[in-house]
């Protein structure tokens, strides 16, 4: 079933490059969000949002200026303070938790899918990172959506097709439908190669190597 169209929420990284592979077809994605709140990897994730969306023919790419947020929260990922390397903890989740970012990022999605008579929201909100950051959870995403049954005409759906998944399962899937892992961009820092020390690489490192992958371990993470 071919819906109307479809916006997706692109940062580059593993998650939603995984969505836009899963749902491009399906769901019609016509316009592709990319938030620039200020984090050490803009660059990074703008770079690889525009070649996922090239990949997958997503012809609309918006860049949305948040300069707000940073000047709201301490975090590691917007702020001078030193990126947590080597050890996913949580102290170290804590230290990387931007308020309410996906509620945010999702009422914004929510604002243009009202304005233009898009269907659906795509969103890479997964299990294992609901664990830590709330704004990631299925009972979340469900409030959300009956928020938007009341914040807007156009009702958008909310899709969160990674949402039972944990990052080995997003890397399984990924590979069973060749996905591009190489396209994606999941470092917290700002190095053009991924750190592979930051929380984000080492879930994704250890992802990889739970379904014994050795070919994008090498490409993606080359220290």
């Amino acid at each position: 079933m071919i819906h109307n169209k479809s916006i997706i929420l692109l940062s580059g990284g593993l998650d939603s490059l995984v969505c836009a592979g899963l749902c491009h077809e399906k769901y019609n994605i016509e316009l592709a969000l990319t938030f620039d709140y200020g984090q050490k990897s803009l660059q990074n994730e703008i770079n690889a949002s525009k070649k996922i969306c090239k990949h997958y023919n997503i012809k609309n790419h918006k860049v949305i200026k948040l300069d707000w947020l940073k000047d709201i929260t301490a975090s590691a990922i917007v702020s001078e303070k030193p990126l947590p390397k080597g050890v996913v903890s949580d102290k170290s989740l804590e230290s990387v938790w931007v308020p309410n970012r996906n509620g945010l990022f999702l009422n914004i999605a929510a604002a243009f899918a009202d304005s233009d008579n898009y269907s659906h929201i795509i969103i890479g909100a997964n299990r294992e990172e609901a664990k830590a950051f709330p704004d990631n959870s299925d009972i979340f995403i469900r409030r959300l959506n009956a928020a938007f049954e009341y914040s807007t005409r156009v009702k958008p759906k909310v899709l969160t097709p990674l949402i039972k998944y944990d990052k080995n399962d997003i890397v399984r899937v990924a590979l069973e439908n060749s996905v591009p892992l190489e396209l994606a961009y999941s470092c917290y820092d700002s190095k053009k190669e991924h750190c592979g020390e930051c929380e984000s690489c080492i879930r994704f490192i250890k992802a990889l190597e739970n379904n014994n992958d050795t070919y994008y371990k090498k490409l993606i993470f080359k220290k």
